[in-house]
């Protein structure tokens, strides 16, 4: 028995082809053929370019650029001009960059003993107990000095500290100081390179007009190639409006986006922007929605004594990533794919095989008929 078994391993089947008069499998099998065929010309093909060899390992560089002036009458800063070095942060221009919106002053800070501020909870106190001499106020701003600030014997105090006082003020903003900022302009410069296919491309018009970059601005359609875009066109496309954005701030998402088929030549491959903003959740429920930060502006009075002013300031953020692929047409690939077309026809006849053996009330017969064995 055993002997017999080995001897069949050296047995060599080919196939013998059977014409079943079976309509029913015959339609399935032409039903197999017709989608494995629709799928690949149509989806791996056509669709997924299934011929192409594709890079995706895109090199992109981007520089930006802010334009526009503001002005601001606050009471502790008065008329105030603001251009790009004054609400750009950082102001050299990266791929991340923040405007300021709005924002709150606490001017003529110096360093001194004041009370702590009553927001913050550690620097509340009862008596002198409760401020313990040299301790740092935990989210506060400054040294406890021993000494609990009270207005009368029944309130609840403060602790004093040694820091910049006065300390910085505490209300919400109630609208945007610089209310006219969605007209200001970025210019989004990127440049692009494929290492595998040599290839390189930048977002900005090749042309020799020395004014187009000074009048155009972006739109899909008359002008794509413009890199400019007013701030209140970025946020009304991510489905935000921009003076809803400027007060408390928020944070906005730039994707460029590029898809290059090279076989259609140097025009074809077009950068496609994507515009979403980043701080808000699905259902807009959020106790932290919008974006601000502190810092500081320092100068010394003639007596040289050192002062500073503190801005609490409000802004949009903006976040420039690339993306992007590039394909070209590869003997390599399309025989590949070719190849697992050809596969997936020999699994549709394997699977009429079985119905027709196995489900069929003439599977017997059709067996006898399929595999014979020679004498």
């Amino acid at each position: 028995m055993a002997w017999n078994f080995f001897l069949s391993l050296f047995d060599y089947k080919t196939e013998k082809y059977v014409v079943a008069k079976n309509k029913r499998v015959g339609v399935l099998y032409r039903l197999i053929q017709l989608s494995v065929l629709g799928y690949i010309i149509g989806w791996v093909f056509v669709s997924k370019k299934g011929y192409q060899e594709t890079d995706e390992a895109i090199q992109s560089s981007v520089i930006t650029k802010l334009k526009g002036v503001s002005v601001t009458n606050t009471t502790e800063s008065g008329v105030d001009v603001w251009g790009p070095e004054d609400y750009v942060i950082p102001p050299q221009g990266e791929a991340v960059l923040f405007v300021v919106t709005n924002f709150l002053e606490t001017p003529n800070q110096k360093l001194g003993y004041c009370a702590e501020s009553p927001k913050v909870l550690d620097g509340l106190c009862n008596n002198n107990d409760d401020c313990e001499k040299g301790k740092i106020v935990v989210a506060g701003n400054g040294l406890m000095s021993g000494r609990c600030l009270k207005k009368d014997s029944n309130s609840i105090g403060s602790c004093e500290i040694y820091g910049w006082c006065p300390v910085e003020r505490k209300f919400k903003p109630q609208g945007p100081l610089l209310a006219n900022a969605e007209n200001f302009t970025i210019y989004i410069k990127n440049f692009i390179f494929f290492p595998k296919f040599a290839f390189s491309k930048s977002n900005v018009l090749e042309t020799n007009d020395d004014t187009y970059l000074k009048k155009c601005r972006y739109d899909k359609e008359l002008h794509p190639y413009c890199p400019i875009f007013r701030l209140g066109h970025i946020t009304r496309r991510a489905g935000y409006n921009f003076q809803d954005m400027a007060t408390f701030g928020g944070s906005i998402g730039i994707l460029i986006e590029w898809d290059c088929d090279l076989d259609k030549g140097y025009s074809n491959c077009s950068p496609v922007y994507h515009f979403t903003r980043l701080d808000t959740s699905v259902s807009n429920k959020t106790i932290a929605l919008g974006f601000n930060f502190r810092h500081t502006r320092y100068f010394r009075n003639t007596d040289g004594e050192r002062y500073r002013s503190l801005f609490k300031v409000y802004g949009i953020r903006f976040t420039i990533l690339v993306h992007g692929k590039a394909g070209r047409f590869s003997v390599v690939p399309t025989a590949i794919n070719f190849a697992a077309g050809l596969a997936l026809m020999g699994a549709g006849a394997f699977l009429c095989d079985m119905v027709l053996l196995y489900l069929m009330k003439k599977g017997n017969s059709y067996r006898q008929w399929k595999f014979e064995v020679p004498r």
